[in-house]
């Protein structure tokens, strides 16, 4: 759809840096806005990918290894949503969103485990990358994963409004005693402000020291505002319902992806792009006390590429892990043994673990806990589409193993990454039995 018609209240300045660009990559309720949107009324914003351009369509994955994860979330906005009061309901829907034209490539990464990792970060812990090249009807393909050619889902993985002051220190003090609790720090490191990175839009001097200081980091979604929630199904003609916290809502939109699977296992996982997005707004006055609504919910958009069901392989995935140990309905367990049964699956036609790793969390795969009832094991599920492929991957076929070249490591540093994967199978026991 054409988006001239429409004002544009948020514009990219790819040649800018992010941070010197009324971006903002905390949650804070005095972080001013940057426009006023009437209800009823369709505009058009801009977002940047997420990391604010620190990562780059390229064959090297040293911009992913180095990346500055203290600098994401970069959001666009907050916006102001003109008679909007505390305990209304936003609702924000979302008309059209589409790669930015100036912009025309997605990437999904692997963070070194050093630097944030991953999902799989215990057996892939180098960092990698696969760059997609989108073509003007939205279908990516990849010099760094032949064979594979898929339309987008286009989704922005955050919608959000401001937290309210006391909900900022409720949040804050919760998620801090979890990280001062938990067993497996790593699990937590995003938790807590962090001054370092800290980027308020418009907000200076003793207004940025405050937010910085108190600001909640945009890596998880939350129940007060919703966030960095990563829904794939919130795309073109889907509807948000945010409770609002603060007068004027202050909404924020960013983190776009093109395309992403269920679970978005990598974590730099999605196909992170930068995007123009066309939304209208409404309100449902006193609407928490109306429609008992606290928590963020949603209508989905039409836009599915819908595959035919019976052409979805699908690995089921266990709560005992790949050392053989029994966990009580885990449904994260069960979750990574599906991811790691695909990856074991996929290797006979070429494609290296890296590779399959990425392709599991950019490609519109379909993931569900099947059973949670079933005592002690939670099961889930991991459905792949055949028809992405341009070879038949089915249980069937009598497998090919193709040059599938490589995705992009980490060149010219002290030590160049290559994937050894013999050496990978042994290190990492996922040899198949």
């Amino acid at each position: 759809m054409s988006t001239d018609q429409y004002p544009c209240v948020f514009k990219v300045d790819l040649d800018k840096p992010a941070e010197h660009q009324p971006f903002h990559n905390r949650w804070h309720p005095e972080i001013p806005s940057v426009a006023t949107i009437q209800c009823g009324s369709v505009y058009t914003l801009e977002t940047i990918e997420w990391t604010g351009g620190q990562i780059g369509n390229t064959d090297d994955a040293k911009d992913v290894k180095t990346v500055d994860l203290s600098r994401i979330h970069y959001l666009s906005g907050p916006f102001e949503i003109e008679g909007a009061e505390v305990d209304d309901i936003l609702v924000v829907e979302l008309i059209d969103i589409q790669p930015l034209k100036r912009q025309p490539f997605c990437y999904t990464g692997v963070f070194a485990k050093e630097n944030g990792g991953g999902f799989l970060s215990s057996f892939y812990p180098e960092a990698a990358k696969i760059v997609y090249d989108i073509d003007e009807n939205n279908i990516a393909t990849s010099r760094h994963l032949p064979h594979v050619k898929f339309d987008g889902l286009i989704h922005p993985g955050i919608v959000g409004v401001a937290p309210s002051a006391e909900q900022l220190k409720e949040i804050n003090e919760r998620e801090l005693e979890l990280k001062r609790t938990a067993k497996n720090t790593e699990d937590v490191s995003a938790i807590g402000p962090l001054v370092k990175g800290a980027h308020a839009g418009q907000a200076k001097g003793e207004l940025f020291e405050r937010i910085a200081r108190e600001g909640l980091r945009t890596i998880p979604g939350r129940p007060e505002n919703a966030g960095n929630c990563d829904v794939k199904n919130i795309t073109a003609g889907s509807r948000t319902y945010l409770r609002v916290n603060v007068p004027g809502a202050k909404l924020s939109l960013g983190d776009a992806h093109f395309s992403m699977s269920d679970g978005e296992s990598s974590f730099c996982g999605a196909g992170e792009m930068s995007s123009i997005i066309t939304i209208r707004t409404s309100l449902i006055k006193n609407g928490v006390d109306r429609m008992k609504i606290t928590n963020p919910i949603f209508l989905p958009g039409k836009l599915q590429k819908e595959y035919p069901l019976n052409r979805y392989l699908t690995f089921e995935g266990f709560s005992v892990d790949e050392t053989g140990e029994q966990k009580y309905l885990c449904a994260n367990t069960a979750f990574k043994q599906a991811c790691i049964k695909a990856i074991e699956y996929l290797r006979k036609y070429g494609y290296n673990d890296y590779q399959i790793y990425m392709f599991l969390s950019s490609a519109p795969l379909e993931a569900h806990i099947a059973s949670i009832v079933d005592v002690p094991n939670a099961c889930c599920t991991l459905g792949i589409p055949m028809d992405i492929f341009d070879f038949d991957i089915s249980p069937e076929a009598e497998p090919v193993k193709l040059d599938m070249g490589n995705c992009a490591f980490v060149t010219g540093a002290d030590h160049e990454v290559t994937f050894d994967f013999d050496k990978l199978l042994k290190k990492t026991k996922l040899k198949n039995k």
